[in-house]
């Protein structure tokens, strides 16, 4: 059938496209798996304040140490799988405890629960140096431990440094970028209000504080534009006063907070002495009626991008009504 000498080359062809074709079969597997490596295999670094932390991936069960943390987490679509309790609300704030439903409470800021963090078996845990920098090395020996150098007027700083470990910077941006949007949309609606002086303060049981331009409701006012007084444009957070001091509360308009939590209304008592005093009575804002008592949660102790939104909310609505 085959004349001399054909058949060893048509042997020899046979062989080959065999061989051809058994490579191309283990290749394929390699190749594919070398396009399809999954994103979770992904080693991060994150340079935050307490050195650099490693992380894999994405991670998808967070612990996260603050208030603030706990709403940049929300904002970004994610719910822990623990967090520490909210500073008012049993356990969360009002504005976030819809959002809340199922997540682990580990304790508060100040004393987070070591042992419940470890059961939760975190992949990621969100934290600051100013309150939990003694507890770094253990926490970062349950899981990769971030932490924020501080709280109050860092804000948008620790949204951005959360949402790059968390891996979400595209939607992190997104997010800054409507506030941003809502910061300049407010600023046309007030006008020349922004040239109206500000006041703010905090009431405390037996004390009270004048809270200056370094704080998270003073970096908000600061964001719209707005003047304020002599005496409170200061670079810094805050200070406690004497009674008679209290003109140094003086100015346009005179927003304030009050401490209480859980029933307790001795803030509230001692707002209610302070601005009832002949010395109070002398201050303009006080005659002019425009001092505003507003919720401590979203002015204040929450810290976070939705309660940032929120008292942008608030501030347009109440200088709707002042001429």
């Amino acid at each position: 059938m085959f004349k001399k000498g054909k058949l060893p080359l048509l042997v020899t062809m046979i062989m080959s496209l065999l061989l051809a074709a058994c490579g191309t079969e283990t290749a394929a597997p390699a190749q594919q798996a070398q396009t399809e490596q999954p994103q979770t295999e992904q080693v991060r670094k994150i340079t935050h304040a307490m050195g650099e932390t490693e992380i894999k991936g994405t991670p998808e069960r967070i612990v996260v140490l603050t208030n603030q943390g706990t709403e940049s987490l929300l904002a970004l679509g994610i719910k822990p799988v623990g967090a520490v309790k909210s500073w008012i609300g049993e356990p969360w704030f009002d504005h976030i405890k819809d959002q809340m439903s199922g997540v682990e409470v580990v304790g508060d800021e100040t004393q987070p629960n070591m042992e419940l963090i470890a059961s939760l078996k975190p992949d990621l845990i969100l934290g600051t140096k100013v309150r939990q920098e003694k507890i770094y090395t253990q926490l970062s020996a349950i899981a990769p431990t971030v932490f924020t150098e501080n709280l109050g007027d860092s804000m948008i700083e620790n949204f951005e440094l959360y949402a790059k470990a968390l891996n979400k910077e595209t939607e992190g941006s997104k997010i800054l970028a409507d506030f941003d949007k809502l910061i300049a949309d407010t600023k046309t609606k007030l006008g020349d209000k922004t040239k109206m002086e500000i006041s703010l303060a905090r009431f405390q049981p037996g004390k009270v504080r004048v809270y200056y331009k370094q704080n998270f409701a003073g970096v908000i006012f600061d964001k719209l534009g707005f003047a304020r007084p002599a005496e409170q444009n200061k670079a810094e957070f805050s200070k406690d006063i004497a009674k008679e001091q209290i003109n140094v509360l003086d100015g346009d308009v005179f927003f304030y907070f009050t401490s209480d939590r859980n029933g307790d209304t001795g803030a509230s008592k001692t707002a209610q002495e302070w601005l009832s005093d002949p010395l109070a009575k002398n201050m303009k804002v006080v005659q002019t009626g425009r001092a505003y008592q507003v919720n401590e949660a979203i002015w204040n102790t929450a810290g976070g991008i939705l309660a940032a939104n929120l008292m942008v909310k608030d501030i347009e609505k109440i200088f709707a009504d002042i001429n």
